[in-house]
């Protein structure tokens, strides 16, 4: 079957599985998972490995018990042993192998070989978040990404948009570029469909507002690559009021992982590729409310055994979807587990930075915090103008009392804009302390989950 009708006849088959029961969905997983760990016990040593050092042959990750024996695998199990992890065949029919390299904004980059089968669930997954949200691929789209290094108009979307009929035009922008010239470039080409990183949002929505910007045509706003601040979402719902934002969760490793819901707000799952566990510290399950790790498993990848792998997110879980479909629910994508603060005892804890008040204190435009150990914070800022010690001290003390602790906060200053990380992404906290200085993976709890 050519690429283009593979891909219709998949967003075909989506639209009604997803209407599936919750037990009909986890079935068809557990069917899918035997000949996949089958091959790989036969076709990756590592894999096989892995089994034997849990006691396990194949035939026991095909139920809920089994499965949930094996012991998660990490970006640090994954890395140096490429060799002994690619399966060294794929069955006939998934096409060709190319290998992914993820952005390392963890601090620990791994390389995954995905196959042909990986690319068409990621053509209907995308298709499925556009007939989701009611967006039409004849309007113009806008996409602002971290790999795009030029300004670059194009005739139409590309696929797998052009698979299922003619596309409008589309503009791709660099993410690097600064916002008032991403500003002027958008205005220009009245985009109906706009793709952007929330923190790049963020400081579009800030710009437009203070330059009186607006987008009358603007009806969709597609965030990407970081999490959803609901006070960026607030913000551009303000004052882009023609337009609707919604989100979706994807990595290089395993593609699109949740989509937000056109119903509720909530987040689906991408259960027909993908099993997507949320585990608490003991390594089980998380309950509606509870906060726990995103451990993945790719049911369709027989180059990578991407078996209960963890990804490194942060997931709250949620009760069944109002909507009616089966596919498994989370309220939030949290965000990483590098950016939870640690405490001085060893807790680590959602930072509740006071961002929000920043501009009461001083003319703050951007800012970012490094933890480098239990002690001392850097905050990055981009100002207005120089601040006076007054305005510094008032910010080190907004800072301070938000987090909770009188962390020593020394202040840099940047022109324009603060680096982002190699992948384009930019994260409002992140704690470098180093392995050796934190107690487990979430230190002793994880307490104050709620977004800043």
């Amino acid at each position: 079957m050519e690429p283009a009708a593979a891909v219709t006849a998949l967003v075909r088959q989506l639209d009604t599985s997803q209407w599936a029961t919750p037990a009909e969905i986890a079935s068809s997983q557990l069917r899918h998972l035997g000949p996949l760990v089958e091959h790989l016990n036969a076709e990756s040593p590592s894999f096989a490995s892995r089994l034997r050092r849990a006691g396990l042959k194949p035939v026991d990750l095909t139920d809920r018990v089994g499965f949930g024996e094996l012991p998660v695998l990490t970006r640090r199990d994954m890395q140096g042993c490429e060799s002994d992890l690619y399966s060294r065949r794929v069955p006939p029919g998934h096409g060709e192998v190319w290998t992914t390299r993820t952005s390392g904004s963890m601090g620990e980059p791994v390389a995954v070989r995905r196959t042909g089968v990986s690319a068409l669930f990621w053509g209907a997954m995308a298709m499925r978040q556009l007939g989701w949200h009611g967006v039409d691929p004849t309007g113009r789209l806008c996409s602002i990404r971290a790999n795009v290094p030029l300004y670059a108009k194009h005739d139409s979307w590309g696929a797998p948009a052009s698979s299922f009929g003619r596309t409008g035009p589309m503009l791709t922008l660099p993410i690097r570029a600064d916002v008032a010239q991403l500003t002027e470039w958008i205005s220009e080409f009245r985009p109906h469909v706009l793709v952007i990183y929330p923190s790049t949002l963020d400081a579009f929505t800030a710009h437009c507002e203070r330059h009186g910007v607006r987008s009358t045509e603007l009806r969709h706003i597609l965030t990407i690559g970081e999490t959803l601040h609901p006070a960026i979402r607030a913000a551009a719902g303000r004052w882009f009021d023609t337009a609707t934002v919604c989100d979706c969760y994807s990595s290089q490793e395993v593609g699109y992982i949740a989509l937000e819901c056109p119903a509720s707000g909530l987040y689906h799952a991408m259960a027909e590729g993908l099993i997507a566990e949320v585990l608490n510290e003991a390594g089980e399950p998380c309950r509606v409310g509870e906060v726990g790790r995103a451990t993945i498993t790719d049911l369709h990848n027989y180059a990578t055994p991407l078996i209960r792998y963890d990804i490194g997110d942060l997931v709250e879980m949620a009760p069944p979807c109002a909507c009616g479909r089966g596919l498994p629910t989370w309220k939030r994508i949290v965000g990483r587990e590098r950016n939870l603060v640690l405490m001085p005892d060893g807790t680590r804890h959602w930072p509740v930075t006071g961002f929000l008040r920043c501009r009461e204190v001083a003319p703050v435009v951007q800012y970012q915090f490094v933890q480098q150990d239990r002690d001392n914070i850097e905050a990055r800022l981009v100002v207005e103008r120089a601040l006076s010690a007054t305005e510094e001290e008032g910010l080190r003390s907004l800072f301070t009392a938000a987090i909770g602790y009188p962390f020593a906060v020394r202040l840099s200053y940047f022109d324009g804009q603060i680096p982002r990380s190699r992948s384009g992404k930019y994260e409002e906290f992140v704690c470098d302390v180093p392995e050796s200085l934190r107690k487990g993976p979430f230190g002793e709890r994880l307490r104050n989950v709620e977004t800043p």
